[in-house]
């Protein structure tokens, strides 16, 4: 009577498609539950997918081999999409000032990675796909593992060769994994301890710093004082004192309860309020010049004029300038930042907009919702899924990953594959808003259950196929030699990246935290940092280096890979 129940979970090296989905999503389930209890403050978090799939692998669990290179792919190529859509609007801007600091040490790690790598591969006699999955585990990149398997199946597809020719990279990815995960979070320990770091200091160091940061959008209110300015009109004031970036968005003249939202030829009374949306130094600037801080109630009052957010929901919005649109002479309301993917932006008048980006309007309540009319703002538009675009964009992706680079004396040409390729394309695509009727925008839900459930399916399939005869491989390949190989490559670039960052680049520790973290590609690493140092400060320089990373981790694998796989 049971016998279909029996069938369903005794393990067969040919699985009908029931059972192929049945360990896929017992494989994600289970994991995705073992994956969030800590140790201390870490754990290995979705990452533990990939255990369990290689415990039912080792129990001779197994999917339809079609579809567990489907799962595999696509899952990673969610994965990485996401990515690129999340970090896609900062990631040109990152390479202004410290950033490319950043960002030649995130690299230089990479590089120094793969130079040991191959150091391993000639030494130790490992075969150059084991040795990348040393590397790929040891830094914790799935991206890079990814590449490496994508390049191993195209020279096996181009050259003709049995299925078995080469060794699965995942086996020593997973052996080294772990050490990826706890080695970094120990050098970040080590290195507060060893480097004597003052926590308060070293805050109070990057707030003095950063305490005229151009990035930092303020909303002032002042009082003019200065009989200088008196009487003359907002764009004398701006012309006259060469003041650029900022936004004067309401005005209350001395002894009246009125607010308005001035033009460029409103006058300047004596005592007369004024609210201004600008960057740090440049709303100093402009204070400093009028007359004092104010802290005048009156002038945030809601009864004459508003403030509402508005969401670009319209073709006859999107990939317009402010100045295009003309918010201001049509409905009488002034743009003051602009909020997209999570990043502020001061409301410039040649600033594009996207299509969904979040407008902070100033006006009177008629006048906006006739701006509604244009702009869009419809909340449930933003919330229905677009799949268009979606996977519009992950044709571009795979288009972009399938282009061949010819490389003389490579036995098959280069490819940014599957892992590099829909990387490349959101972060391009996010970057400009889009690609014709394809556009970059998705709901921060959507992008993190894109992301998890990407890692999941790509986790669950490399460890389910990884997991048959995973013992006997971690015995033949004598595994605890693997994870002493795999120190060198976790342990020897962090500590360099520590020494330079600290005393050549005189960087701060926070910054640096973060930059570890990044270079090896390691959420855990990170939420780990931002408890033990009870801040977000890691998380920017993270964001920061993490996109460039990734591409070089996925090009180091596939060179390695080309380079020298015999």
């Amino acid at each position: 009577m049971f016998e279909w129940f029996r069938i369903l979970f005794t393990p067969t090296d040919t699985p009908e498609m029931n059972q192929s989905l049945l360990v896929l999503f017992l494989a994600i389930s289970v994991g995705f539950f073992a994956g969030k209890i800590k140790i201390g403050n870490v754990s290995l978090g979705v990452s533990a997918v990939m255990f369990v799939g290689l415990y039912l692998g080792h129990l001779g669990f197994s999917m339809d081999a079609e579809l567990i290179q489907f799962v595999r792919e696509f899952g990673l190529i969610l994965f990485v999409y996401g990515i690129g859509i999340q970090v896609g609007p900062s990631f040109f801007s990152s390479f202004k000032r410290e950033g490319l600091i950043f960002n030649a040490l995130g690299v230089g790690t990479v590089l120094l990675g793969g130079i040991i790598a191959y150091l391993i591969h000639l030494i130790a006699n490992v075969k150059i796909e084991n040795a990348v999955g040393l590397m790929s585990g040891s830094v914790t990149n799935t991206p890079g593992l990814g590449a490496a398997k994508s390049t191993l199946i195209e020279i096996q597809k181009q050259l003709k060769l049995p299925s078995d020719y080469f060794s699965d990279p995942t086996i020593a990815y997973a052996i080294t994994y772990p050490i990826g995960v706890f080695g970094i979070i120990l050098i970040i320990i080590l290195a507060k301890n060893f480097l004597k770091i003052d926590l308060p200091k070293e805050v109070t160091l990057l707030q003095e710093k950063n305490k005229d940061s151009e990035n930092k959008i303020v909303r002032q209110k002042c009082r003019v004082t200065n009989s200088e300015v008196v009487g003359k009109t907002i764009r004398q004031l701006f012309k006259e004192y060469h003041i650029e970036g900022v936004i004067v968005s309401r005005q209350k003249q001395s002894g009246t309860k009125v607010v308005f939202s001035p033009s460029l030829d409103s006058i300047l009374k004596d005592r007369d309020v004024l609210m201004v949306v600008a960057k740090q130094k440049n709303s100093t600037k402009f204070v400093e010049i009028i007359g004092k801080i104010s802290t005048d109630l009156f002038i945030e009052s809601e009864d004459d004029i508003t403030t509402k957010i508005i969401s670009v929901t319209k073709k006859t919005a999107t990939h317009k300038t402010l100045a295009q649109l003309d918010l201001y002479n049509q409905f009488g309301l002034k743009v003051t930042r602009v909020v997209r993917s999570g990043l502020e932006i001061l409301a410039q008048p040649t600033l594009e907009l996207f299509y969904g980006d979040t407008l902070l309007v100033v006006g009177n309540k008629e006048a906006i919702s006739e701006a509604e009319k244009i702009i869009g703002n419809s909340k449930k538009i933003l919330l229905e899924p677009d799949f268009l675009s979606l996977f519009g964009g992950l044709i571009f992706g795979v288009i972009i990953g399938s282009i061949p680079i010819m490389i003389p004396s490579l036995p098959v040409p280069l490819k940014l594959g599957l892992a590099a390729g829909p990387l490349m394309a959101a972060i391009f695509i996010s970057r400009y808003g889009g690609v014709g009727v394809i556009h970059s925008y998705i709901n921060n839900g959507a992008i993190h259950f894109m992301k998890d459930f990407g890692i999941c399916l790509f986790f669950a399939a490399v460890g389910i196929k990884a997991g048959h005869g995973f013992y006997d491989n971690f015995v033949a390949n004598d595994g605890w030699m693997w994870i002493y190989y795999g120190c060198y490559i976790t342990f020897i670039p962090l500590a360099l990246l520590v020494i330079i960052s600290r005393f050549v680049f005189k960087l701060n520790f926070y910054q640096m935290v973060g930059i570890m973290s990044g270079s090896y590609t390691d959420p855990a690493a990170l939420a780990f940092s931002t408890k033990y140092l009870d801040s977000d400060i890691p998380n920017q320089s993270y964001a920061t280096v993490y996109p460039l990373v990734t591409i070089s981790r996925i090009l180091v694998a596939q060179l390695l890979i080309l380079l020298f796989a015999s």
